[in-house]
């Protein structure tokens, strides 16, 4: 009997893995719908973001759906700086790694978008900053 109980929190973490292996898929699923047609898109542990028709828009996923946070023309897009995510206005380096956020100015608008890899986060301002010119 003893040994039949040692087996039962290894079942409840099986059962636990597969639980939160579903919600990913889901939310991968989820994010695959929501940027559908964008010409360019991210999904990461700070959120999502999209570029459709000129127009960055970002959200979090909260309760099973995406939850608009914010939007920004790229036409209007002036200055991407890349800044650390917790530590106010401390720009990042090159060498730095990790969570940063993208800080969108341009047409008298400030955004801040979040991203949890600052490598990615770079090769975003090289992108947004093409398309903009595009853009104008």
């Amino acid at each position: 009997m003893t040994q039949g109980l040692l087996w039962l929190p290894l079942l409840l973490v099986f059962v636990l893995l597969t639980g939160l292996g579903w919600l990913e898929r889901r939310r991968q699923q989820l994010f695959r719908d929501w940027a559908e047609g964008a010409e360019l898109a991210k999904l990461d542990g700070c959120g999502a973001a999209r570029l459709i028709d000129g127009e960055l828009s970002w959200s979090t996923f909260q309760a099973g759906s995406f939850q608009p946070v914010g939007s920004f023309p790229i036409k209007q897009l002036e200055l991407v700086e890349l800044l650390s995510l917790g530590s106010g206005e401390a720009p990042l380096t090159t060498e730095s790694q990790g969570a940063c956020r993208l800080r969108l100015v341009g047409g008298g608008l400030q955004k801040d978008l979040p991203f949890s890899d600052a490598e990615r986060a770079r090769r975003w301002i090289d992108e947004l900053m093409a398309r903009s010119r595009c853009e104008l």
